[in-house]
């Protein structure tokens, strides 16, 4: 479960934002961060760090739906309405969950549940996406960023101070030597062959004296001061 989330309430009802600010106050991983009885006093806050709305869904002005599309940041969204005819309409906008009023402890305790298990499968997404955005590089081209994952590389190569990143679909080129490039990090599981080339040890295929052969039958030729860094591909 995620351990703390930052919760903001919009309700032109007194007495409802009341209700709710006490229910929450129940769960001890939840912070009312802000509270307003207006969409349009929640506005300069769309860039304040909020983990979840709960908004009503109609207001004199904009809408609480309005809003939600303005507010797509926020992670989740519970909408809490005198509205039930407007249900359907609310879970086209990325919506966790739409309570009727008049509330009760009940049903808000089974929406809290909805969005305990909801941050509980993103915090495990996220984790996922940090374990594996090693496989990604990202470079700029003209202004222009592309991110490249490691598998799709077949091979570098050395264009005087530039590197030119060769994958099926297409070349990059970056400002920065061969050289600097394979003592990055990234690329520790490269092996340059030449001067001018280095290919990931997976996808080499096979060798003789004066080159070797890549998938998808690319042949690349050996120099001669850099054989000793295929002996690992030796019998």
């Amino acid at each position: 479960m995620i351990t703390h989330i930052k919760c903001m309430i919009i309700d032109d009802n007194e007495l409802d934002r009341l209700v709710l600010q006490h229910y929450i106050r129940q769960y001890e991983n939840i912070e009312i961060v802000a509270s307003f009885n207006a969409v349009e006093k929640a506005v300069p806050y769309l860039e304040s760090p909020v983990d979840l709305l709960i908004t009503e869904t109609s207001f004199k002005g904009m809408s609480g739906l309005e809003f939600r599309k303005l507010a797509h940041k926020i992670p989740a969204c519970i909408f809490i309405s005198s509205h039930p005819e407007l249900a359907a309409s609310v879970f086209e906008i990325n919506t966790l969950d739409f309570i009727t009023k008049p509330l009760n402890s009940e049903r808000f305790h089974h929406s809290m549940l909805r969005l305990f298990d909801f941050f509980t499968v993103k915090e495990k997404c996220d984790c996922y996406d940090a374990m594996f955005e090693e496989n990604f590089i990202k470079i700029k081209e003209s202004g222009t960023i592309s991110q490249i994952r490691k598998t799709d590389i077949l091979y570098l190569e050395a264009l005087k101070d530039y590197t030119r990143i060769i994958t099926l679909e297409k070349n990059h080129c970056i400002l920065d030597s061969l050289g600097n490039v394979l003592h990055k990090d990234f690329f520790n599981s490269f092996v340059r062959i030449h001067r001018s080339y280095a290919v990931p040890r997976h996808i080499i295929r096979g060798k003789n004296c004066h080159e070797i052969e890549l998938i998808h039958q690319i042949k690349l030729p050996i120099g001669r001061t850099y054989r000793g860094n295929l002996s690992f591909f030796e019998l």
